[in-house]
C-alpha cells in the first residue's frame, strides 16, 4: 500500500497523519480544562490537515527537486543555470519511480559503452599487431635483399638481377597494403563517395574474366557463368568498386581453388535486388573460421596465403563496398568442396 507513492499521497497521509495527532493532542486539552467544543475541534483539525498537507507537499516537491537535480547533473552531465530546471515534478507522478528506471537505463547505456570500448581497444591492438606483422615481412625481406647487394653481391651477375626482381616484389606487396589499408581508412571514415550508375552486372563480370584469363590459366581454373546465367542484369552501383568486388572474389577462387577447377559466376534476381554468387570447388573454409574471413588481415591459411601474396585486407574492403551500397553480403562453405560469397545490388528500373 505504502509503495512507489506519488509526492501527493506521501502529502497526503502526513497531512492525515498530523491532523490525527492534532486531534488526539486537542482532544485531551478539552478534556481537561472544560468543556470541548465540536465544531471549534474539527474546524481546528481541518485547518492543520490542509496547512500540514499543503507544507508537506511544498517541500516534498524540493526535496525531490533537489535530489533528482544531482542525478541528472550526473547521468547526463548537465551544466544549468541556477534559473533552470531539470523538469517539472507532477505530484500525481511516480517520480522516483520514473528517475529510478531511467538510472538504471543510463547504467546500462554506460555498461554497453563499456564493453564497446573493451572490444575496440582488443581490436586496435590486434590490428595494429597485424598491421605490424604485415608490414614487417616484406620490409625484412628488402633489408637482406639490399644488404647482400651492397656486401658485393651487386656484381654477381647470378644473384644480382634475381635479388632486385625479389626486392622489387616485396616494394608492390608494400605498395598494396598501403593502398589497401588507405582505402579501408576512406571507406570506414565515409570519404569515399560512390559514383553511383546503371549497368548490366553480366558484362561486367565478363570483363573481369577476361582480366583475370592469364592468372585462372595459371592455375588451370576455368571462369564460367553458372547455367541460367546468360541473361544481363541492370543494377544501379559504383562500376569501378563493384568491379573492384568482382575482380577480389574471383581471384581468391582462384588462388584457393584446386588445379582445373572452376569458378561459377551466378545471378538471381531478387524481386528489388539481384544476388550475385561467385562459387568455387576448391579447399573450402572450416566453420569456426567462417565468421572471421572478412575480418582485416585475417588469413584461413597462412602459410598458404604468403605464398599467393596479397595484402590480406582484400574481403574487408569486399565488404565495406559492399556496406557502402546498403548492400550485404555472405559466404558458406564446406571444406573439400569449395566456397560460395554472394552479395547483392540493386535492381535498376
Amino acid at each position: 500500500m505504502f509503495k512507489n507513492l506519488t509526492p501527493r499521497q506521501i502529502a497526503i497521509y502526513s497531512a492525515l497523519v498530523t491532523a490525527l495527532i492534532f486531534t488526539i493532542l486537542v482532544l485531551m486539552l478539552y478534556a481537561t480544562i472544560g468543556e470541548g467544543r465540536s465544531t471549534v475541534i474539527f474546524g481546528s483539525v481541518i485547518s492543520v490537515a490542509i496547512i500540514s498537507y499543503l507544507v508537506n507537499l511544498f517541500f516534498l516537491k524540493k526535496y525531490i527537486y533537489r535530489k533528482i537535480k544531482l542525478i541528472y547533473k550526473s547521468i547526463h552531465q548537465l551544466k544549468l543555470h541556477p534559473s533552470e530546471k531539470i523538469r517539472n515534478i507532477d505530484s500525481d507522478e511516480n517520480i522516483m519511480q520514473e528517475v529510478e528506471q531511467e538510472v538504471a537505463e543510463w547504467a546500462a547505456d554506460k555498461q554497453g559503452e563499456i564493453e564497446e570500448l573493451k572490444t575496440l581497444e582488443n581490436y586496435r591492438r590486434e590490428f595494429l599487431g597485424n598491421v605490424s606483422h604485415e608490414l614487417k615481412t616484406p620490409i625484412f625481406n628488402i633489408q637482406g635483399y639490399v644488404h647482400t647487394l651492397i656486401e658485393g653481391a651487386l656484381h654477381d651477375d647470378e644473384i644480382n638481377t634475381k635479388y632486385l626482381e625479389r626486392t622489387a616484389k616485396n616494394v608492390d606487396r608494400l605498395i598494396t597494403i598501403v593502398d589497401d589499408l588507405e582505402t579501408i581508412s576512406k571507406l570506414e571514415s565515409g570519404k569515399l563517395l560512390l559514383d553511383v550508375g546503371q549497368f548490366d552486372i553480366k558484362d561486367l563480370a565478363l570483363e573481369v574474366f577476361e582480366s583475370l584469363e592469364l592468372i585462372a590459366a595459371e592455375h588451370k581454373i576455368k571462369l564460367v557463368l553458372k547455367d541460367g546465367a546468360n541473361q544481363g542484369f541492370q543494377v544501379r552501383a559504383d562500376r569501378e568498386y563493384i568491379r573492384q568486388v568482382l575482380d577480389n572474389l574471383i581471384l581468391n577462387s582462384i588462388k584457393y581453388g584446386k588445379r582445373r577447377g572452376m569458378t561459377k559466376v551466378g545471378f538471381y534476381d531478387m524481386d528489388t535486388n539481384i544476388l550475385i554468387e561467385i562459387a568455387d570447388n576448391g579447399i573450402g573454409i572450416e566453420k569456426p573460421h567462417l565468421k572471421h574471413v572478412f575480418d582485416r588481415f585475417y588469413r584461413v591459411d597462412k602459410s598458404r596465403s604468403r605464398e599467393v601474396g596479397g595484402s590480406g585486407l582484400g574481403l574487408s574492403i569486399v565488404k565495406h563496398i559492399v556496406e557502402a551500397h546498403n548492400q550485404t553480403i555472405n559466404v558458406r562453405s564446406t571444406p573439400g568442396l569449395g566456397s560460395t560469397f554472394g552479395f547483392t545490388l540493386e535492381k535498376a528500373d
